[in-house]
Protein backbone atom coordinates (compact mmCIF):
# COMPACT_ATOMS: atom_id res chain seq x y z
CA UNK A 1 0.00 0.00 0.00
CA UNK A 2 2.44 2.36 0.80
CA UNK A 3 4.49 1.92 -2.12
CA UNK A 4 1.64 2.30 -4.32
CA UNK A 5 1.36 5.48 -2.55
CA UNK A 6 4.93 6.74 -3.02
CA UNK A 7 4.66 5.50 -6.81
CA UNK A 8 0.91 6.62 -8.00
CA UNK A 9 -0.45 9.49 -5.31
CA UNK A 10 2.31 12.05 -6.33
CA UNK A 11 2.81 11.65 -9.50
CA UNK A 12 -0.97 11.71 -10.35
CA UNK A 13 -0.96 14.71 -8.49
CA UNK A 14 2.27 16.66 -10.28
CA UNK A 15 0.51 15.65 -13.80
CA UNK A 16 -2.62 17.09 -12.74
CA UNK A 17 -1.17 20.24 -11.45
CA UNK A 18 0.78 20.69 -14.37
CA UNK A 19 -2.60 20.20 -16.86
CA UNK A 20 -3.92 22.82 -14.72
CA UNK A 21 -0.91 25.33 -15.44
CA UNK A 22 -1.29 24.38 -18.93
CA UNK A 23 -5.13 26.36 -18.10
CA UNK A 24 -4.88 28.73 -15.86
CA UNK A 25 -0.81 29.67 -15.99
CA UNK A 26 2.77 28.73 -14.72
CA UNK A 27 1.45 30.39 -11.19
CA UNK A 28 -1.71 28.27 -10.77
CA UNK A 29 0.95 25.29 -11.20
CA UNK A 30 3.27 27.14 -8.52
CA UNK A 31 0.67 27.10 -6.12
CA UNK A 32 -0.77 23.35 -6.38
CA UNK A 33 2.60 21.86 -6.03
CA UNK A 34 3.22 23.92 -3.11
CA UNK A 35 0.56 22.09 -1.32
CA UNK A 36 1.49 18.91 0.22
CA UNK A 37 1.08 16.89 -2.57
CA UNK A 38 4.20 14.89 -1.99
CA UNK A 39 4.63 15.62 1.78
CA UNK A 40 0.79 14.39 2.53
CA UNK A 41 1.61 11.27 1.61
CA UNK A 42 4.88 10.81 2.81
CA UNK A 43 3.21 11.74 6.56
CA UNK A 44 0.48 9.66 6.35
CA UNK A 45 2.98 6.82 5.84
CA UNK A 46 4.84 7.78 8.29
CA UNK A 47 1.79 7.90 10.16
CA UNK A 48 0.84 4.65 9.41
CA UNK A 49 4.36 2.68 9.58
CA UNK A 50 5.78 4.43 13.07
CA UNK A 51 2.64 5.29 14.78
CA UNK A 52 0.58 9.19 15.41
CA UNK A 53 3.53 10.20 17.64
CA UNK A 54 5.97 9.79 15.13
CA UNK A 55 3.83 10.94 12.72
CA UNK A 56 3.37 14.11 14.65
CA UNK A 57 6.81 14.66 15.49
CA UNK A 58 7.20 14.32 11.90
CA UNK A 59 5.05 16.97 10.78
CA UNK A 60 6.18 19.61 13.65
CA UNK A 61 9.74 19.46 11.92
CA UNK A 62 8.21 19.33 8.44
CA UNK A 63 7.02 22.84 9.12
CA UNK A 64 10.95 23.45 9.69
CA UNK A 65 11.77 21.81 6.29
CA UNK A 66 9.33 24.33 4.49
CA UNK A 67 11.52 27.21 5.50
CA UNK A 68 14.14 25.12 2.77
CA UNK A 69 11.67 24.81 0.51
CA UNK A 70 10.92 28.51 0.49
CA UNK A 71 14.82 28.86 -0.41
CA UNK A 72 14.51 26.42 -3.07
CA UNK A 73 12.32 28.74 -4.65
CA UNK A 74 14.72 31.74 -4.54
CA UNK A 75 17.35 30.06 -4.92
CA UNK A 76 16.27 27.97 -8.52
CA UNK A 77 14.60 31.23 -9.71
CA UNK A 78 17.55 33.68 -9.14
CA UNK A 79 20.23 30.35 -10.78
CA UNK A 80 17.61 30.03 -13.71
CA UNK A 81 19.00 33.21 -15.14
CA UNK A 82 22.92 31.94 -15.19
CA UNK A 83 22.92 28.06 -15.73
CA UNK A 84 20.37 25.56 -17.05
CA UNK A 85 17.89 23.76 -15.76
CA UNK A 86 20.68 21.00 -13.95
CA UNK A 87 23.15 23.95 -12.77
CA UNK A 88 19.79 25.25 -10.88
CA UNK A 89 18.32 21.93 -9.41
CA UNK A 90 22.29 21.01 -8.10
CA UNK A 91 22.65 24.54 -6.70
CA UNK A 92 19.55 25.11 -5.01
CA UNK A 93 19.38 21.38 -3.77
CA UNK A 94 22.26 21.88 -2.39
CA UNK A 95 21.38 24.43 -0.39
CA UNK A 96 18.41 22.42 0.96
CA UNK A 97 20.25 19.85 1.76
CA UNK A 98 22.31 22.34 3.61
CA UNK A 99 19.57 23.95 5.85
CA UNK A 100 17.62 20.47 6.47
CA UNK A 101 20.97 19.15 7.85
CA UNK A 102 20.38 22.34 9.91
CA UNK A 103 17.08 22.33 10.88
CA UNK A 104 16.76 18.86 11.80
CA UNK A 105 18.92 19.69 15.03
CA UNK A 106 16.17 22.05 16.39
CA UNK A 107 13.12 21.45 18.27
CA UNK A 108 10.07 24.18 18.16
CA UNK A 109 6.53 24.09 19.09
CA UNK A 110 4.26 23.09 16.13
CA UNK A 111 2.76 26.86 16.41
CA UNK A 112 6.82 28.82 17.10
CA UNK A 113 7.16 26.40 13.64
CA UNK A 114 3.73 28.18 12.11
CA UNK A 115 4.82 31.68 12.57
CA UNK A 116 8.36 30.88 10.86
CA UNK A 117 7.05 29.96 7.79
CA UNK A 118 4.99 32.77 7.26
CA UNK A 119 8.15 34.52 8.22
CA UNK A 120 9.67 32.81 4.99
CA UNK A 121 7.45 32.92 2.94
CA UNK A 122 7.43 36.97 3.19
CA UNK A 123 10.81 37.36 3.17
CA UNK A 124 11.04 34.58 0.07
CA UNK A 125 8.89 36.73 -1.77
CA UNK A 126 10.50 39.80 -1.05
CA UNK A 127 14.10 37.80 -2.44
CA UNK A 128 12.16 36.67 -6.01
CA UNK A 129 13.73 37.90 -8.77
CA UNK A 130 11.40 40.42 -10.87
CA UNK A 131 9.89 38.85 -14.55
CA UNK A 132 11.19 39.73 -17.65
CA UNK A 133 15.01 40.91 -18.94
CA UNK A 134 17.64 40.48 -21.54
CA UNK A 135 18.19 37.01 -20.10
CA UNK A 136 15.17 34.98 -21.19
CA UNK A 137 14.43 35.77 -24.73
CA UNK A 138 13.95 32.00 -25.90
CA UNK A 139 10.27 31.52 -27.81
CA UNK A 140 7.31 29.67 -26.57
CA UNK A 141 7.49 26.34 -27.65
CA UNK A 142 4.80 23.61 -27.90
CA UNK A 143 5.02 20.72 -25.09
CA UNK A 144 6.70 17.63 -26.59
CA UNK A 145 4.41 13.88 -25.83
CA UNK A 146 7.02 12.80 -23.22
CA UNK A 147 6.48 15.83 -21.35
CA UNK A 148 3.91 14.68 -18.75
CA UNK A 149 5.31 10.94 -18.60
CA UNK A 150 8.38 12.18 -18.08
CA UNK A 151 7.32 14.22 -14.90
CA UNK A 152 5.27 12.01 -13.58
CA UNK A 153 8.54 9.32 -13.88
CA UNK A 154 10.78 12.03 -12.08
CA UNK A 155 7.94 12.35 -9.25
CA UNK A 156 7.78 9.22 -8.42
CA UNK A 157 11.64 8.40 -8.57
CA UNK A 158 12.48 11.18 -6.61
CA UNK A 159 9.70 10.06 -4.19
CA UNK A 160 11.08 6.56 -3.52
CA UNK A 161 14.55 7.71 -3.17
CA UNK A 162 13.57 10.47 -0.63
CA UNK A 163 11.39 8.19 1.69
CA UNK A 164 13.20 5.02 1.46
CA UNK A 165 16.31 7.18 2.78
CA UNK A 166 14.12 9.77 5.11
CA UNK A 167 12.43 6.79 6.93
CA UNK A 168 15.16 5.31 9.21
CA UNK A 169 16.38 8.76 10.11
CA UNK A 170 14.07 9.47 12.61
CA UNK A 171 10.89 12.16 13.26
CA UNK A 172 12.91 15.11 12.97
CA UNK A 173 14.89 14.51 9.47
CA UNK A 174 11.48 12.64 8.66
CA UNK A 175 9.70 15.31 8.66
CA UNK A 176 12.18 18.06 7.66
CA UNK A 177 12.62 16.06 4.72
CA UNK A 178 9.06 15.52 4.05
CA UNK A 179 8.50 19.24 2.54
CA UNK A 180 11.80 18.62 0.07
CA UNK A 181 11.05 19.57 -3.48
CA UNK A 182 10.19 16.89 -5.44
CA UNK A 183 6.87 18.18 -6.92
CA UNK A 184 8.16 21.87 -7.56
CA UNK A 185 11.67 20.25 -8.44
CA UNK A 186 10.14 18.54 -11.27
CA UNK A 187 8.10 21.29 -12.93
CA UNK A 188 10.80 23.84 -12.15
CA UNK A 189 13.11 22.09 -13.99
CA UNK A 190 10.85 21.30 -17.20
CA UNK A 191 9.36 24.97 -17.36
CA UNK A 192 13.37 26.39 -17.43
CA UNK A 193 13.71 23.70 -20.12
CA UNK A 194 10.69 24.66 -22.24
CA UNK A 195 9.78 27.93 -21.18
CA UNK A 196 12.56 30.01 -19.98
CA UNK A 197 13.57 31.75 -16.80
CA UNK A 198 10.85 34.05 -16.48
CA UNK A 199 8.14 31.34 -16.01
CA UNK A 200 9.91 29.30 -13.72
CA UNK A 201 9.73 32.46 -11.96
CA UNK A 202 6.17 32.97 -12.06
CA UNK A 203 5.61 29.17 -11.37
CA UNK A 204 7.66 29.42 -8.26
CA UNK A 205 5.77 32.48 -6.89
CA UNK A 206 3.28 30.34 -6.86
CA UNK A 207 5.03 27.68 -4.85
CA UNK A 208 5.61 30.25 -2.03
CA UNK A 209 1.77 31.17 -2.22
CA UNK A 210 0.99 27.97 -1.65
CA UNK A 211 2.67 27.79 1.20
CA UNK A 212 -0.15 28.85 3.98
CA UNK A 213 -1.69 26.28 3.18
CA UNK A 214 0.55 23.88 3.18
CA UNK A 215 2.05 25.11 6.19
CA UNK A 216 -1.64 25.03 7.65
CA UNK A 217 -1.82 21.42 6.74
CA UNK A 218 0.87 20.39 8.54
CA UNK A 219 0.19 22.30 12.27
CA UNK A 220 -3.38 20.35 11.81
CA UNK A 221 -1.66 16.88 11.47
CA UNK A 222 0.92 17.75 14.38
CA UNK A 223 -1.55 18.97 16.65
CA UNK A 224 -4.91 16.56 15.92
CA UNK A 225 -3.21 13.58 14.70
CA UNK A 226 -2.56 11.50 18.32
CA UNK A 227 -5.76 12.58 19.73
CA UNK A 228 -7.62 11.97 16.38
CA UNK A 229 -6.32 9.45 15.41
CA UNK A 230 -4.74 9.09 11.83
CA UNK A 231 -8.04 9.06 9.79
CA UNK A 232 -9.72 12.22 11.09
CA UNK A 233 -6.45 14.41 11.58
CA UNK A 234 -5.61 13.85 7.63
CA UNK A 235 -9.11 14.34 6.75
CA UNK A 236 -9.21 17.43 8.75
CA UNK A 237 -5.98 18.82 7.35
CA UNK A 238 -6.60 18.40 4.05
CA UNK A 239 -10.52 20.03 4.26
CA UNK A 240 -8.95 22.87 6.30
CA UNK A 241 -5.81 23.41 3.40
CA UNK A 242 -8.40 23.60 1.08
CA UNK A 243 -10.34 26.47 2.35
CA UNK A 244 -7.41 28.18 3.92
CA UNK A 245 -5.48 28.34 0.39
CA UNK A 246 -8.54 29.08 -1.80
CA UNK A 247 -9.19 32.04 0.61
CA UNK A 248 -5.47 33.27 0.56
CA UNK A 249 -5.84 32.77 -3.46
CA UNK A 250 -8.88 35.35 -3.18
CA UNK A 251 -6.83 38.03 -1.32
CA UNK A 252 -3.90 37.37 -2.92
CA UNK A 253 -5.55 38.39 -6.40
CA UNK A 254 -6.63 41.27 -4.83
CA UNK A 255 -3.10 41.94 -4.35
CA UNK A 256 -1.40 40.58 -7.54
CA UNK A 257 2.25 42.38 -6.95
CA UNK A 258 2.22 41.08 -3.44
CA UNK A 259 3.50 44.43 -2.15
CA UNK A 260 -0.04 45.32 -0.58
CA UNK A 261 -1.25 47.61 -3.90
CA UNK A 262 -5.01 47.42 -4.80
CA UNK A 263 -5.70 46.66 -8.32
CA UNK A 264 -6.08 48.96 -10.51
CA UNK A 265 -9.59 49.01 -11.62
Amino acid sequence: MTLLLKLLLAPALVVGSSLAGRRWGARMTGVLVGLPIVAGPILLIACLDHGTRFGAAAASSALLGLLTLALFAVMFAWCARRVGWLGSLGIAWSACLIADLALARLTVPPVVGFVLVLAGMWAASRAMPPDGGPWDSRPVVAWPWWDLPGRAAATALLVVVVTSLAGALGPGMTGVLAPFPIASSVVAAFALAQRGPTETARLLRGVLAGLLGFASFCLLVSLLVVPLGTGAAFGIASAATLVIQLAWQWLLRRRPNGDGRARRR
